[in-house]
């Protein structure tokens, strides 16, 4: 037999497989109905391991663990459709909207001539801005109502993720209203009149984005809580041989000469930032989702979440997994994916979600503002 025969008979073999798979999913869709009409939940433990344990043990030796797979693919597919089916019988509540010219005063982590101040600037060029010296300050202030958004980085295209940004967004109730992509065009910066530098100041992010100039030129890095306060200080200091690295704005904000112009190690440079609020409103054009989850420690247990995206057709776009401090290896995965909370597969999977893991989050309905 040729090679092509047994392509026509798997063929044959794949046909009649869709035709049992049609079949089956009428029948989940009864099941569905009948669940809606006895208030039962889709997801029952005991009927998922018993066709486990049947398969596994009615499956050729060698192909156990494939079974399973495949059966439990199934099941997946099947509860992803039954909670679709029972998720239409559910009120959808109206969003509010996110305008950003509505918002009088948004608070930052550092000073003025952060690129937070780029940033607050860009989507919102008529509000007040407050600075705070902490991350999480930021957040209170934002948690207490003082003031209407909040700024944080979230994302830098060189370093990657900003650690403490995902940490505190884990611990607080606030909602992401959009990104805001700046370019961080770092310069080094000094006194007019420096002499020979030898110590350069910056936040730590900053430091390592520059590390190729720093140790070209044998500099002694010291970490700033922020570049524009590294900036400040340095404009104030007495000491002519230190520098900072910051902004070109930030450097001619506080008087300084720049030394260096582009001096990251790979450009263009962005930074993200998050826009955060108390209140879940959804910004024009919105087309990401992000949540924050927690799955069970078993066996394709991501895997499995993973099909829930791949059914309700929707595209993962972002996944960061955190240790979760004072637990045994517990972590918790940040997700961005593609759509909008005005798409039914969105609400469809989102409620799913919500019902059925044991943590569960959603953090907003966004776009990145570039």
């Amino acid at each position: 037999m040729d090679l092509q025969n047994l392509r026509e008979k798997i063929d044959s073999i794949d046909g009649k497989i869709l035709d049992l798979f049609t079949e089956r999913m009428a029948l989940v869709a009864d099941i569905a109905e009948y669940k809606r009409a006895n208030s039962l939940p889709v997801f029952q433990s005991d009927r998922e391991e018993k066709i486990v344990n049947r398969v596994r043990d009615n499956s050729p030796k060698g192909l156990e663990n494939a079974s399973e797979t495949l059966f439990l693919d199934l099941m997946d597919v099947s509860k992803a459709i039954q909670n679709r089916r029972l998720f239409n019988e559910k009120n959808i509540t109206p969003v509010l909207k996110f305008i950003p010219k509505d918002k009088k005063i948004i608070a930052c982590q550092g000073v003025e001539g952060a690129y937070s101040t780029d940033a607050a600037r860009k989507l919102f060029p008529s509000s007040q801005t407050v600075y705070f010296e902490q991350f999480s300050e930021v957040i209170d202030a934002v948690t207490d109502g003082k003031v209407d958004c909040g700024l944080l980085p979230l994302q830098n295209s060189t370093c990657g993720v900003i650690s403490e940004t995902y940490d505190i967004l884990a611990k607080s109730k606030l909602y992401i209203n959009a990104i805001i992509r700046v370019n961080a065009s770092h310069c080094i910066a000094a006194k007019p009149g420096f002499t020979k530098i030898t110590r350069v100041y910056s936040k730590q992010e900053a430091l390592s984005q520059c590390s190729d100039y720093i140790a070209e030129n044998s500099l002694e890095a010291l970490a700033f809580a922020n570049t524009a306060l590294a900036a400040k200080y340095v404009a104030s200091s007495d000491d002519n041989n230190i520098a900072c690295i910051c902004s070109e704005s930030c450097a001619k904000l506080y008087g300084l000469e720049i030394v260096k112009h582009d001096a990251a190690n790979a450009s263009p440079n962005y930074t993200r930032f998050i826009c955060f609020s108390k209140t879940f409103t959804e910004i024009a054009d919105a087309d990401t989702i992000s949540v924050l989850l927690s799955i069970p420690h078993t066996k394709a247990s991501l895997y499995r979440l993973l099909t829930k995206f791949a059914v309700s057709g929707l595209n993962l776009v972002k996944i960061e997994n955190k240790a979760v401090a004072g637990s045994d290896f517990q972590v918790i995965f940040y997700l961005d994916f593609a759509g909008s909370y005005s798409d039914p597969n969105v609400l469809a999977l989102l409620d799913d979600l919500r019902e059925n893991l044991e943590y569960f989050r959603f953090l907003g309905s966004f776009r990145e503002i570039l």
